[in-house]
């Protein structure tokens, strides 16, 4: 029983490990396009996704920098917290490097038989393999199978670097300001380093070390390293599968990089396919057409949910910053007083929706 996997990114090598977890034969296809993994991103993983990673996958504790505090802010309030979520000093989420977690799992999925890398994409309709596994937005298999989505341009880059700076003792509160131009993220990943991530409206242009002036408020900056750009789209899927070939990972649905949820959503997605995989696997079964039927209709309309959810918190505050004033911040500050509230969208934030 083999599968095969198309792309080899941070979703793609996360599923591959779950595979040959259960003894099943992994191939992935590498996209050659594709050049190495920047260096300058950083993920945000909640705690319940790093609880699934670590017992299912690979322990990464190693990797992480954990997080037990978010404070949110509005350039429109000033320096007043628009949000605050902190739970007893218990870690909210962690934060990893792309490159670090790219290159645990490639050397850990070697040293499997289970596992092998191949180039040649025109080979995979030749073999038989039980489930093809597209996770490369620019595969034969995305144009062909999976061109039908739901786009979103959001006229935004998102800018990217780490900063290095002095000691900080307890760098572990994640900041977010909603900027007049979009969010500006600040996650420590060490006590002497934190990443950066603005999602700018307009100009892929921007004078960053100016920005870090007039919003960085916390850090003693000793060096701003090489920043990565890229555009900023959303996009929902429309169908999921076409007979053995499943659509995961980015294809199935692209976020808006604010709340950091586009790899929980695909760990969440993991997860579902490994029970449903399990299923079969438990009762002899072979791995067939059915394990992405069920994945779809499990799935798809919680991650289309979700992923709204994350593009209305996006609009909000684009329309503050449209109309110039604070009433809709003063309205979200008030909300979030109440504990109830808070307690609610941190545990949308960890596990999703679940119904």
């Amino acid at each position: 029983m083999k599968v095969c996997i198309v792309g080899d990114g941070l979703v793609s090598l996360t599923l591959a490990k779950a595979l040959v977890n259960q003894g099943i034969y992994v191939d992935i296809f590498s996209n050659q396009k594709i050049n190495k993994i920047d260096k300058s991103r950083t993920l945000g993983i909640s705690k319940t996704s790093i609880d699934f990673f670590n017992q299912n996958i690979l322990n990464i504790k190693k990797l992480l920098w954990d997080i037990n505090k978010i404070e949110i802010y509005s350039e429109n309030l000033k320096e007043e917290k628009l949000l605050n979520f902190q739970t007893n000093n218990e870690k909210l989420f962690s934060v990893i490097k792309n490159y670090e977690l790219y290159d645990y799992l490639i050397s850990e999925l070697k040293k499997t038989i289970f596992f092998k890398q191949k180039k040649n994409y025109k080979t995979i309709l030749t073999k038989n393999y039980v489930l093809i596994i597209n996770c490369d937005v620019d595969s034969f298999f995305s144009k062909k199978f999976f061109s039908k989505k739901l786009n979103k341009n959001y006229n935004s880059y998102a800018h990217t670097t780490i900063l290095e700076h002095e000691k900080l003792l307890n760098n572990n509160t994640a900041i977010q300001i909603f900027t007049k131009k979009g969010p500006f993220a600040f996650l420590p990943i060490s006590d002497t380093k934190t990443s950066i991530v603005y999602s700018a409206r307009g100009s892929k242009n921007i004078d960053l070390a100016e920005l870090l002036k007039k919003y960085n408020f916390k850090y003693s900056i000793i060096k701003i390293n090489q920043m990565s750009s890229f555009k900023l789209k959303s996009a929902n899927l429309r169908n999921y599968y076409f007979k053995n070939i499943l659509a995961f990972g980015d294809l199935l649905h692209k976020l808006h990089p604010l709340a950091g949820q586009g790899f929980n959503m695909s760990i969440r997605d993991v997860k579902l396919l490994m029970d449903l995989i399990k299923i079969k696997l438990d009762h002899g079964l072979e791995l067939d057409n059915s394990i992405c039927v069920d994945f779809e209709k499990k799935i798809k309309h919680k991650n289309y949910l979700f992923s709204n959810g994350i593009d209305f918190v996006y609009e909000f505050f684009n329309l503050e910053s449209r109309i110039n004033n604070s009433i809709l911040s003063n309205s979200v500050k008030f909300l979030g007083n109440n504990k109830y509230v808070n307690k609610f969208f941190t545990k949308i934030a960890d596990r999703g929706i679940e119904i």
